[in-house]
């Protein structure tokens, strides 16, 4: 794979991402007044719980969006393909699957 098809495949997973983030983080006009959990289970415990999901998930997605952030920083100063931690470089296959890895396998298995 190119650089430019790199970038762009990268810039592209970027956005959507973004727009999943946004999203899911966007504050609904007719937002509900604060939950929290309740000695019973009802509407405010369920509330609580999903609430506390989309925050989990906004998190996940914060990061992933990070990792292609690194990527295209590493594209652009000439280390895209060289593991972060060990030095040694990132097998192709592995790039090829996961196009913002900054790991190798053996390092993100330790990770």
């Amino acid at each position: 794979m190119d650089t430019p098809t790199i970038t762009q495949t990268l810039q592209q997973r970027r956005g959507e991402l973004e727009e999943e983030l946004r999203r899911l983080t966007e504050r609904p006009v007719d937002a509900a007044p604060a939950v929290s959990f309740g000695k019973r289970i009802g509407d405010g415990t369920t509330e609580a719980v999903e609430r506390i999901n989309q925050v989990a998930a906004a998190r996940s997605l914060d990061a992933a969006v990070r990792e292609i952030d690194r990527a295209l920083a590493k594209l652009e100063d000439g280390s895209y393909g060289i593991c972060d931690r060990c030095g040694r470089l990132i097998p192709e296959e592995r790039l090829e699957a996961v196009p913002w890895a900054s790991l190798c396998v053996s390092c993100a298995g330790r990770r």
